[in-house]
Formats: C-alpha cells, structure tokens, sequence
C-alpha cells in the first residue's frame, strides 16, 4: 500500500493504479481571495491521467474508463518521449476553426478505428497539463506542495518539447484571473484554483472552480414523451445523494427538432429500471400543465450537463438547458456536491 494524504491505494504492475482518480473541484460564486491561490482556466475538454511505464502508455477519463484507443496520436506522441516513466494530469482538447471544440473530441468516441484514426489525422488533439502525480525519477509526488509539483512538471514538460504537450496557465494574481472569467481565457467557460501548498488529492473535492455560467452534469434517469407525440420532450435529470440513491431534481425539454427522433430512438433503447431509485418524479409538471405525467425509467447511463439558475430544496428551481452530452464522465460521478456553493 502506498500513502496518498489520508487516502491509501494498492500498488499495481504500474507505479500508480491505473484507476487513481483525478482530484476534483467544487463550486462556488467567487474567486477565494484570501491568499494563498493559485489560479488556472478551466479548460472544456476530457479530464485525462496520462500514464507511462517504459513503452506502456494508458490514458484513463475522469470515470476511470480508458481514452487510448480514441486518441492514439496521443499514445504515440507520449510512447516516444525521452522519458521513461510519469503520472500527469491534463485535459485532452481538440481546436477547429481556432476555438476549442468538445464537438470534436465527442466525434472521437467511435467504434471504428478507422474513423478514429481519420480524425486523429485530421484534427490532432492536444494535451493541456496541469499537474504531475508521479515524476520521471518514478517518485510519486503526490504530497508535495503545489509549488513543488508546477516546478517539476515545468521540467518534465521543458525536456518533452512536444507542441501537443502544454503546461496550462497559471497565477497568483487574483485580478488576471478575474480577466480571464470575465472574458474567458483561450475559450475557456471559467477558472480552477488550487492552494499552492496544498498535496493532490485524488477523487477529492479539494479545488474551487467558478464558471461564468452556473451548470451541472446531471444523469438522465428518465424522459417524458411530447403531448399526444411518440418523440420525447424532455429529459428527467438526477444527482446522487450521499445514501448512493438517485434522485430527481429537475428537467430540460431544450431538444431540438433535428435530433428528437434519433434521441427518442437512443432514449427508447434504454428503458428499464431502476430510474430513480430516492426522490421520483410525480404527476404532471407544475410548470407545463400539458406535459403527460406518465414517465419512462431508464438505465443510469446518460449523462448531460445542463445550465441552470437557481437552486431550491435540492431541485432546479426552472427548466434547465441542455448544453452537451457527456460521455466522458460516469453516472456515478454526478452528485449534489456540484450544486454545493461558496468556500468552506
């Protein structure tokens, strides 16, 4: 067993488990201002811990799941660094047209390897990197401070000089980084902190992000068809309580008409229980009295990040609206400490 702060994780044939978890964020109104912050934007892509162990190279998503097979120019750009061994934590993104496109990265989870190798050809992603966990020396340097860490993954990254490898922006400066939330830095919708004393945490809560937008990755735990319609309506969001039960907490009926057959086909495909399995949705909504109240479960496979604008009694307090699927995270990641805001 190796120490990680309070957490223990068993070793592995790798130096870190492959299924060590990246540390998180929670949400909240501001930027902290009481000293002692680091700040970095907060890039819109897939989390990704990128692993090597000689000529072993695994890419793992924030859900745990592998993310090699869809970005293999990244295995291979990694595979041939002259360096043996590492443990970072970045985010995988892919620009077209000079903006940062999810779109594209979501175009990578295919089955084909043709086709993912096509797009890979096409649109190349990058690496965004902004922690180390394990350095070249294999120490794991998870404890170390947050200076410590940036000083290290500087020196990696200076040694790797690789286009498609870059050490995301940071500061100490709370004025620039309220620049970049206000305007968004390179695209991005928002900015991370960190205590620049502070250990990595992994699956820990321990940085603070704030968004311009307030949103949430929900799990769709059921939809409503349109009235007199076969097509669906709207989605029946969930989170996670702290007893492991899914609860609901909302809706967002903002599907377009272009995609409502293909979703209701999609949708239809995963009907079954459990759905929610705490708070249910009940009779007709309150806030569309010709929506049917008869609801379909599905399977918690589905997750969607949604934009809201207020929280009341643990629920939404309106309709929300649908901003992008998310293949890249795991149901069960999807809880109420997202909702959770202000610095505690």
């Amino acid at each position: 067993m190796i120490e990680v702060g309070k957490r223990k994780i068993s070793r592995s044939a790798w130096a870190l488990p492959l299924d060590t978890q990246p540390m998180e964020a929670r949400s909240a109104e501001t930027l902290p201002a009481d000293g002692g912050w680091q700040y970095e934007p907060k890039w819109d892509g897939f989390r990704c811990l990128a692993f090597k162990d000689g000529t072993e190279v695994d890419l793992r998503a924030k859900s745990g799941k592998p993310l090699g097979r869809f970005f293999p120019e990244m295995v291979e750009l990694l595979a041939a660094l002259p360096v043996q061994r590492f443990v970072i934590d970045g985010e995988l993104v892919i620009e077209s047209g000079g903006a940062l496109s999810f779109e594209a990265l979501q175009m990578r989870l295919h089955p084909a390897e043709s086709r993912v190798r096509k797009l890979a050809a096409e649109t190349p992603s990058r690496l965004v990197v902004f922690d180390m966990l394990m350095n070249p020396d294999g120490k794991l340097i998870m404890d170390s401070p947050l200076t410590v860490r940036n000083a290290q993954l500087s020196a990696f990254l200076a040694l790797a000089r690789e286009a498609a490898l870059t050490q995301s922006p940071h500061t100490s400066d709370i004025d620039e980084a309220r620049i970049w939330l206000e305007n968004g830095y390179a695209g991005t919708d928002g900015v991370v902190c960190k205590r620049v004393d502070g250990p990595y945490l992994p699956g820990e809560r321990a940085m603070i992000k704030v968004k311009r937008l307030k949103s949430a990755d929900c799990v769709v735990g059921g939809f409503r068809y349109e009235h007199d319609s076969k097509q669906v309506g709207s989605l029946l969001l969930g989170l996670y309580n702290s007893d492991g039960q899914l609860d609901h907490v909302g809706y967002t009926s903002t599907i377009t008409d272009k995609e409502r057959g293909e979703l209701t086909e999609k949708l239809e495909a995963l009907v079954g229980p459990p759905g929610f399995t705490g708070k249910a949705p009940g009779g007709p909504s309150r806030w569309s009295t010709e929506r049917s109240g008869e609801w379909q479960p599905l399977k918690p496979q589905l997750v969607v990040e949604v934009r809201f604008d207020h929280v009341s009694g643990d629920r939404f307090r309106h309709g929300t609206k649908l901003l992008r699927w998310r293949p890249d995270k795991s149901p069960r990641q999807c809880t109420y400490e997202q909702l959770r805001s202000g610095v505690h």
